[in-house]
């Protein structure tokens, strides 16, 4: 499935655009002597693979624009792609992301003048991203919500009041009905004002404070099971309370475009397939990839996305999402993935492939990633460890800054040869 008719773009299509090589960067030498924190970077050799170790872009959160404020679970801060996109492309070039999550990759690509282009396994990435590419304005949301017969209520499942109260659940039914008919989640172009409406409802549909339309609940990137949700409204002795539907959606859309909307930017493209499968896309015809996969089984995605996709009428369990147990497994994958990556990349193009850390450091993924572009057409030119100075856990986890959780990213660079 496509968001857009892509016939007319010259990446896509029979013909790739001229391979030729784009303005060549030692971006090896950019990171050994970069200092713009106040500190050099740190440069050792592990294994024969060189680290580049320093802090490449502020740990402060909230600092990107505001239309990066969607959540969703492991993803990564838009401060990693804007560092290669603006060290590595030239506007116009394409950006892409074969596992792009919420997209951040393919928003911080447009917001920089790059074409975005973005790839995932579960449509419900697209329902993330496609809308924040051409956001519609306050008015425009608040008119369409007044316009909604909120009393044309469908199926409203029991399960849900552990999460809802039954007029906000009755509301969202309502919700629910009035987007399928009006974006239905197949329709590659469908009317940007209720796709951004879908949108911003899944990112509320269940969270820890009043800005949310559950009750209280664990953070919004992870929706509990009906019996966990139970067990929480129990152990904390209260019922979900009505939210104001309308109200909440239009404060989440100011949020949203606090900063300004999205800018002038060449079309996107956005898929839904396997990572190591993309056909639509040409050969040699992508300046740079910024991806981060799935790490082994550490993160659970259909689970901690079941009531968005329940939202959206996405059958979660038709989705095949991977799940790589061993490291054999999860190397081959990757493989897979690269070989697919030295397809559509032009020569003299970047992968930034991201894998942060795993189970405290005892399996470093980016070793896996190294052996795995080992026989493939790139040049390997290191693995950056963005060093952090605080943790990306939340303290819903009982876990203190700085003490435990993910504390780096460490991101493997190739260069399409």
């Amino acid at each position: 499935m496509l968001s857009a008719d892509l016939s007319d773009l010259p990446l896509f299509g029979d013909r790739a655009e001229d391979p030729s090589p784009g303005r060549h960067v030692d971006i090896t030498g950019h990171l050994t002597n970069f200092a713009n924190f106040g500190q050099r970077t740190l440069v050792e050799r592990t294994e024969s693979i060189p680290y580049f170790v320093n802090e490449f872009w502020t740990a402060g959160q909230r600092q990107s624009h505001s239309l990066h404020e969607v959540s969703y679970r492991a993803c990564f801060k838009a401060q990693l792609p804007e560092f290669f996109i603006r060290l590595l492309t030239q506007p116009g070039d394409t950006v892409f992301d074969p596992f792009m999550g919420r997209g951040t990759t393919p928003i911080q690509a447009a917001l920089m003048g790059r074409r975005p282009a973005g790839n995932d396994i579960n449509p419900l990435s697209t329902l993330l991203t496609r809308p924040r590419l051409n956001p519609p304005s306050v008015a425009q949301v608040a008119e369409r919500l007044s316009s909604i017969d909120w009393e044309d209520t469908g199926e409203q499942p029991d399960e849900l009041l552990a999460f809802y109260h039954p007029a906000t659940l009755a509301r969202l039914s309502a919700l629910q009905g009035w987007i399928a008919r009006e974006a239905p989640v197949a329709d590659a172009s469908p009317d940007p004002v209720a796709d951004w409406i879908r949108m911003v409802a899944i990112n509320r549909l269940s969270g820890h404070s009043p800005g949310f339309f559950s009750g209280r609940s664990m953070p919004p990137n992870q929706a509990v099971s009906v019996k966990s949700q139970l067990r929480i409204n129990e152990k904390l002795g209260v019922s979900p309370p009505p939210r104001d539907v309308i109200a909440i959606i239009l404060k989440k859309t100011r949020t949203l475009l606090a900063d300004g909307g999205m800018p002038e930017h060449p079309p996107h493209a956005l898929m839904v397939g396997t990572a190591d499968h993309t056909p639509e896309i040409a050969d040699a015809s992508i300046a740079l990839v910024v991806t981060s996969p799935p790490f082994l089984d550490i993160v659970h995605y259909a689970a901690d996305n079941w009531l968005r996709c329940w939202f959206a009428g996405i059958d979660v369990g038709a989705i095949d999402i991977a799940m790589h147990r061993t490291e054999a497994a999860w190397e081959a994958m990757v493989k897979g993935v690269l070989l697919e990556q030295a397809r559509i990349l032009k020569p003299g193009g970047h992968v930034a492939f991201e894998v942060g850390e795993v189970r405290n450091g005892k399996v470093l993924l980016e070793r896996l990633v190294w052996q795995a572009a080992e026989d493939l057409p790139f040049d390997r030119l290191g693995v950056m460890v963005n060093a952090q100075v605080f943790t990306k856990t939340a303290n819903c986890w009982g876990v203190s800054n700085g003490k435990s959780g993910t504390n780096t990213n460490r991101i493997v660079l190739l260069r399409r040869r």
